[in-house]
């Protein structure tokens, strides 16, 4: 019998569970593709035999995509959060999501085609933040004048550059 987690992540989509499911198990690590469930009956979300539900990880962490129509779309006040260590790892996940059909913000944030929410976050800025003080700000300062964040900018600014 599988073992279900005590809590997992639903995030709704209008019927793309499944293309954005595949898309984050190829983009990040520690991501896969679990089952993918068919509605059993006519639904408002979907028909007979359509994929209602998609099981995922990203990162580690469970997720469930439902494909529930367009009745509920994605917003800012729900975002996956992914630690980067470089430059290099940034721009990894900033440009997959970006040039998969994404949308760049500011201060880290994108969205990608389906309209989730990302932060693609150097560890060096959140370390940055949690130090407080004059790192915190300069840091801070420096962050809220960029889109994709940029690992060197936010270093020199931690040594007060």
């Amino acid at each position: 019998m599988k073992i279900i987690p005590k809590n997992t992540i639903c995030l709704w989509f209008n019927k793309d569970a499944e293309d954005a499911a595949r898309f984050y198990a190829e983009t990040f690590p520690n991501s896969s593709i679990g089952a993918i469930h068919r509605s059993p009956m006519d639904n408002p979300g979907n028909k007979a035999g359509e994929v209602m539900v998609v099981e995922f990880t990203v990162c580690g962490i469970p997720c469930i995509g439902l494909n529930g129509g367009p009745i509920f779309p994605h917003t800012e006040a729900f975002s996956f959060q992914i630690a980067t260590e470089t430059q290099e790892e940034t721009d990894r996940y900033w440009d997959a999501i970006i040039g998969n059909g994404g949308q760049a913000s500011e201060c880290g944030w994108c969205k990608d085609r389906w309209g989730v929410n990302w932060q693609i976050t150097p560890t060096v800025l959140t370390q940055a933040i949690a130090a407080g003080g004059d790192k915190a700000h300069r840091a801070f300062a420096a962050m809220m004048t960029m889109r994709k964040i940029d690992v060197a900018v936010i270093k020199a600014a931690v040594r007060g550059e």
